[in-house]
């Protein structure tokens, strides 16, 4: 009998889930309050009527305090998952903090990290462009040296070109006033 009394009172729970207890236990005290419409033709309750309604009343009792029983009961669990929720939505902020956080830090190192190679590239190219301005330097250097040695061997060929000038010319004037004819230039001609 008690298995149907809980079982009644299951439905019941899921239709007052709104309700609050003390606001549902005060209507049913109004609702015994209330004073019945006056009837003329009263007649006396006999005792079979009188134990039929202490048998209710006792009844009603007993499911009252089943109904507030499984109420508080479902309070209860209602304020646990309340809890349980409360604390699983503070871990999850505070996970979501921690998180944060962390990005913000690798963030924060890979920027660092950024600059600072970013730094050194930097560095490195102004000294790649130094070098390369000295090595520019030296070949233009070379340059210059190889031409100033082209012009000194130029001027020795043109010297030399003209004293050879000047022998031909002072050999010549000697076969002209001997009368002679150089010998080498004939040579293929006399047989």
């Amino acid at each position: 009998m008690g298995e149907e009394v809980s079982s009644k009172t299951e439905p019941e729970l899921h239709c007052v889930d709104s309700v609050p207890e003390e606001h549902n236990s005060s209507v049913q005290e109004k609702e015994l309050e209330k004073p019945e419409p006056p009837n003329d033709k009263v007649t006396p309750p006999s005792p079979a009527a009188a134990q039929e309604v202490a048998d209710h009343a006792s009844k009603k009792d007993t499911e009252e305090s089943l109904d507030k029983d499984a109420m508080l009961a479902r309070v209860v669990t209602e304020k646990r998952l309340a809890l349980v929720k409360a604390w699983e939505e503070s871990e999850k902020t505070k996970a979501e903090n921690r998180a944060y956080k962390r990005l913000s830090a690798v963030g924060f190192w890979e920027d660092s990290k950024k600059a600072s190679v970013e730094a050194q590239l930097k560095k490195i190219e102004e000294n790649l462009e130094k070098k390369k301005a000295e090595y520019v330097e030296k070949m233009k250097n070379k340059v210059a040296k190889i031409h100033l040695l082209a012009e000194e061997k130029r001027a020795v060929v043109e010297a030399q070109k003209r004293e050879e000038f000047i022998d031909l010319e002072e050999t010549a004037s000697k076969f002209r006033s001997r009368g002679d004819t150089p010998r080498r230039f004939f040579a293929c001609f006399s047989g």
